[in-house]
Protein backbone atom coordinates (compact mmCIF):
# COMPACT_ATOMS: atom_id res chain seq x y z
CA UNK A 1 0.00 0.00 0.00
CA UNK A 2 1.24 3.31 -0.59
CA UNK A 3 1.50 5.94 2.24
CA UNK A 4 -0.94 9.09 1.27
CA UNK A 5 -2.22 11.99 3.89
CA UNK A 6 -5.80 11.95 4.01
CA UNK A 7 -8.07 14.14 1.80
CA UNK A 8 -10.75 13.96 4.66
CA UNK A 9 -11.00 14.80 8.59
CA UNK A 10 -14.13 11.98 8.20
CA UNK A 11 -12.72 8.67 10.24
CA UNK A 12 -13.46 5.86 7.88
CA UNK A 13 -13.42 2.10 8.82
CA UNK A 14 -10.75 0.55 7.32
CA UNK A 15 -9.87 -3.51 6.30
CA UNK A 16 -7.11 -5.49 6.36
CA UNK A 17 -5.06 -4.92 2.88
CA UNK A 18 -5.55 -8.87 1.72
CA UNK A 19 -9.65 -8.08 3.12
CA UNK A 20 -10.60 -5.77 0.36
CA UNK A 21 -8.40 -7.36 -2.63
CA UNK A 22 -11.88 -7.94 -4.52
CA UNK A 23 -12.80 -4.09 -3.68
CA UNK A 24 -10.39 -2.16 -4.91
CA UNK A 25 -12.39 0.29 -7.10
CA UNK A 26 -15.10 0.67 -4.41
CA UNK A 27 -12.42 1.57 -1.89
CA UNK A 28 -10.77 3.97 -4.35
CA UNK A 29 -14.25 5.35 -4.97
CA UNK A 30 -14.81 5.91 -0.87
CA UNK A 31 -11.35 7.97 -0.80
CA UNK A 32 -12.35 10.22 -3.60
CA UNK A 33 -15.43 11.24 -1.91
CA UNK A 34 -14.90 14.81 0.03
CA UNK A 35 -16.03 15.11 4.01
CA UNK A 36 -19.26 16.50 2.57
CA UNK A 37 -20.34 13.92 0.27
CA UNK A 38 -19.24 11.21 2.77
CA UNK A 39 -21.58 12.46 5.13
CA UNK A 40 -24.36 13.47 2.99
CA UNK A 41 -24.21 9.27 2.18
CA UNK A 42 -24.03 8.44 5.62
CA UNK A 43 -27.54 10.59 6.37
CA UNK A 44 -29.04 9.00 3.22
CA UNK A 45 -28.06 5.53 4.89
CA UNK A 46 -29.91 6.15 8.02
CA UNK A 47 -32.59 8.30 6.56
CA UNK A 48 -33.19 4.68 4.80
CA UNK A 49 -33.40 2.72 7.46
CA UNK A 50 -35.38 4.66 9.51
CA UNK A 51 -38.12 5.10 6.59
CA UNK A 52 -38.00 1.21 6.04
CA UNK A 53 -38.63 0.65 9.90
CA UNK A 54 -41.40 3.07 9.53
CA UNK A 55 -42.94 1.58 6.63
CA UNK A 56 -42.75 -1.74 7.95
CA UNK A 57 -44.84 -0.15 11.14
CA UNK A 58 -47.55 1.54 8.79
CA UNK A 59 -47.83 -2.15 6.66
CA UNK A 60 -48.33 -3.89 9.79
CA UNK A 61 -50.63 -1.66 11.20
CA UNK A 62 -53.14 -1.55 8.05
CA UNK A 63 -52.26 -4.91 7.90
CA UNK A 64 -53.91 -5.60 11.27
CA UNK A 65 -56.66 -3.23 11.22
CA UNK A 66 -58.00 -5.49 7.82
CA UNK A 67 -57.45 -8.72 9.23
CA UNK A 68 -59.82 -7.09 12.32
CA UNK A 69 -63.14 -7.33 10.34
CA UNK A 70 -65.65 -8.79 12.00
CA UNK A 71 -67.93 -11.27 9.94
CA UNK A 72 -69.29 -14.59 9.19
CA UNK A 73 -66.06 -16.89 9.57
CA UNK A 74 -64.92 -20.41 10.23
CA UNK A 75 -62.37 -21.80 12.71
CA UNK A 76 -60.04 -22.05 10.01
CA UNK A 77 -60.37 -18.90 8.65
CA UNK A 78 -60.02 -17.52 12.26
CA UNK A 79 -57.16 -19.30 13.07
CA UNK A 80 -55.28 -18.33 10.19
CA UNK A 81 -55.94 -14.41 10.75
CA UNK A 82 -54.64 -14.63 14.11
CA UNK A 83 -51.40 -16.23 12.97
CA UNK A 84 -51.17 -13.64 10.75
CA UNK A 85 -51.58 -10.71 13.00
CA UNK A 86 -49.07 -12.56 15.52
CA UNK A 87 -46.77 -12.45 12.87
CA UNK A 88 -47.22 -8.73 11.31
CA UNK A 89 -47.44 -7.67 15.49
CA UNK A 90 -43.81 -9.42 15.32
CA UNK A 91 -42.35 -7.56 12.86
CA UNK A 92 -43.61 -4.26 14.41
CA UNK A 93 -42.10 -5.25 17.18
CA UNK A 94 -38.54 -5.94 15.68
CA UNK A 95 -39.39 -2.73 13.53
CA UNK A 96 -39.53 -0.83 16.90
CA UNK A 97 -37.19 -2.07 18.40
CA UNK A 98 -34.91 -1.73 14.87
CA UNK A 99 -36.08 2.60 15.38
CA UNK A 100 -35.32 2.67 19.04
CA UNK A 101 -31.72 1.02 18.61
CA UNK A 102 -30.89 3.61 15.75
CA UNK A 103 -32.27 6.58 17.51
CA UNK A 104 -30.06 5.50 20.37
CA UNK A 105 -26.56 5.26 17.75
CA UNK A 106 -27.92 8.79 16.53
CA UNK A 107 -27.99 9.86 20.44
CA UNK A 108 -24.42 8.41 20.62
CA UNK A 109 -23.17 10.12 17.83
CA UNK A 110 -24.51 13.17 18.69
CA UNK A 111 -22.65 12.98 22.32
CA UNK A 112 -19.42 12.29 20.71
CA UNK A 113 -19.56 14.76 17.82
CA UNK A 114 -16.57 17.37 17.60
CA UNK A 115 -18.57 20.08 19.47
CA UNK A 116 -16.02 22.55 18.72
CA UNK A 117 -16.60 22.04 15.26
CA UNK A 118 -20.28 22.37 15.38
CA UNK A 119 -19.74 25.53 17.49
CA UNK A 120 -17.29 27.11 14.76
CA UNK A 121 -19.50 26.74 12.11
CA UNK A 122 -22.09 28.43 13.57
CA UNK A 123 -20.19 31.30 14.66
CA UNK A 124 -18.97 31.17 10.87
CA UNK A 125 -22.26 31.26 10.05
CA UNK A 126 -23.48 33.85 12.41
CA UNK A 127 -20.84 35.93 11.04
CA UNK A 128 -22.04 35.50 7.23
CA UNK A 129 -25.98 36.20 8.00
CA UNK A 130 -24.53 39.55 10.28
CA UNK A 131 -22.90 40.86 7.61
CA UNK A 132 -25.03 40.10 4.83
CA UNK A 133 -27.46 41.72 7.31
CA UNK A 134 -25.34 44.89 7.28
CA UNK A 135 -25.13 45.17 3.73
CA UNK A 136 -28.13 44.73 3.22
CA UNK A 137 -29.09 48.07 5.80
CA UNK A 138 -26.79 50.18 3.61
CA UNK A 139 -28.29 48.99 0.78
CA UNK A 140 -31.54 50.03 1.72
CA UNK A 141 -30.03 53.10 3.25
CA UNK A 142 -28.57 54.06 -0.04
CA UNK A 143 -31.90 53.76 -1.49
CA UNK A 144 -34.14 55.32 1.29
CA UNK A 145 -31.52 58.55 0.68
CA UNK A 146 -31.40 58.37 -2.92
CA UNK A 147 -35.11 58.16 -2.77
CA UNK A 148 -35.66 60.82 -0.33
CA UNK A 149 -33.31 63.32 -2.87
CA UNK A 150 -35.23 62.67 -5.53
CA UNK A 151 -38.57 63.31 -3.79
CA UNK A 152 -37.31 66.83 -2.34
CA UNK A 153 -35.50 67.84 -5.86
CA UNK A 154 -39.33 66.86 -7.94
CA UNK A 155 -41.19 69.07 -4.45
CA UNK A 156 -37.98 72.19 -5.22
CA UNK A 157 -39.02 72.30 -9.18
CA UNK A 158 -42.93 72.14 -8.62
Amino acid sequence: MTDSVPQTDVSRPSALPTANLLQRGTAQAVVDQNSAEYLDAIEEEWNKKVDVEVETLVDGMVDLVGLASIGDKDKFCVAQESFQAQSRAESMVRAANSLLSITHSMKLLLLLSDEAQIAHRRDAELKVVKEESEKTKKEVAALLDELLRQRESDQNIS
